[in-house]
């Protein structure tokens, strides 16, 4: 008879400090945002939406070196170049199969004049596959379009480079 009251007297106690807790949390602020409308702060290294950048003149960054295409683990990076009239190269095809990348990142990190990079949008859903297969021109929009936060990611991440 004692065993079944000292149990019933720690499961009230135990009830008790669950109910205090939820009381408490009732009036703190609240953790989860309304999505579709509020959006949460994302990290400068956050990896979404290829992207080609260009430099403020309106050239391309991109050199055709390569060096993405080498290391993308997927083989999702297809290049294609050109010489220009002054000996440097210039891209004619830049294609990223999205459907193969797996957002490793590598592509940055290889490009020495941070041609591609990975832009903060992460809401590129499609409906066909074909529409996630990126061309030259499609990157270069990416690029046109969040220029702004792209160079300051970069700027912020450079002390880590």
């Amino acid at each position: 008879m004692k065993f079944n009251r000292i149990i019933k007297t720690i499961l009230l106690v135990e009830f008790l400090k669950g109910f205090a807790i939820a009381i408490k949390e009732i009036f703190k602020s609240k953790k989860t945002i309304n999505y579709p409308f509020e959006k949460g702060k994302i990290s400068s290294r956050f990896r979404g939406q290829h992207a080609l950048r260009r430099y403020p003149n309106g050239e391309e960054r991109c050199i055709a070196c390569k060096l993405c295409e080498a290391v993308c683990p997927a083989q999702a990076i297809t290049i294609e170049s050109e010489p220009r009239e002054d000996g440097s190269r210039k891209t004619t095809r830049y294609d990223i199969d999205m459907v193969k990348c797996i957002y490793c990142g590598l592509c940055e990190e290889s490009c020495p004049v941070d041609s591609i990079v990975q832009g903060p949008n992460f809401e590129f859903s499609t409906e066909t596959k074909e529409e996630l297969y990126y061309t030259k021109e499609k990157l270069l929009e990416n690029g046109d379009r969040w220029e702004q936060i792209l160079a300051e990611n970069i700027k912020a991440d450079s002390a880590y480079r």
